[in-house]
């Protein structure tokens, strides 16, 4: 099943990552290799502006911004640029600002209005081999960088879900006390091999967010992991 970012669209005026997951290059960087003929940049999945669609937000309820890449390799001014937008604009939607090296909203946060959500990936609480999966932070330190951010409006992707140790991973989602989490696996596994926790354990953390109050929200689970 899937609901993933369910009434939200994406507004680019920055695109790009140098992070190179693994598990990113079958889905943005391959969407992003039908633009070459629109900018070469978008293409190269390379970080760049496009300070022409400052103004050009989408008419949907949540707008996930820079969803085509990370927007920690945004130029600082122009992250001010984006957050000037947001808040000249006059209609009531809600914004996700995510990052993988979320210490990068720190400079920004007293600019933030009360409609942006922070967000991070944590797809598990393993740093050993993490390498191998991205460049990004190892996980322990993302969660550090997210945790120690001074902002009541956070959420958790947890998506690809990698294999966990269950306590020490729902200790770390506990501290950092989100809105929401959002779930989901890998969506591509003919393309990209990802070490994946069991049903079992899948089910279990699951069932520990649910009963510590934390609202679960679906990205892609797919058929081997739901209940018949």
């Amino acid at each position: 099943m899937s609901n993933m970012y369910n009434e939200t669209k994406t507004w680019n005026p920055f695109k790009g990552c140098l992070f190179d997951c693994v598990y990113c290059k079958p889905s943005f960087q391959a969407q992003a290799k039908r633009q070459k003929w629109r900018c070469t940049n978008c293409y190269n999945f390379v970080p760049h502006t496009h300070p022409e669609r400052l103004n050009k937000i989408p008419s949907a309820k949540q707008i996930f911004v820079a969803g085509n890449g990370d927007i920690s390799f945004c130029p600082v001014e122009f992250i001010e640029q984006i957050i000037n937008s947001i808040k000249g604009h006059k209609k009531k939607k809600t914004f996700y600002l995510q990052s993988k090296q979320p210490k990068c909203f720190n400079p920004f946060i007293d600019m933030l209005p009360e409609n942006v959500i922070l967000l991070t990936t944590l797809e598990t609480n393993r740093d050993k081999d993490y390498e191998k999966i991205s460049k990004a932070p190892k996980p322990s330190q993302r969660f550090e960088q997210f945790l120690n951010i001074n902002y009541p409006r956070k959420v958790v992707t947890i998506e690809p879900l990698l294999d966990f140790d269950l306590e020490i991973f729902l200790d770390m989602i506990l501290q950092i006390d989100p809105e929401y989490v959002w779930i989901g696996l890998n969506t591509r596994p003919k393309q990209v091999q990802l070490p994946e926790p069991s049903k079992e354990k899948f089910d279990a953390l699951y069932e520990k967010l649910q009963n510590n109050n934390i609202e679960i929200r679906h990205q892609t689970i797919r058929e081997d992991y739901c209940d018949s």
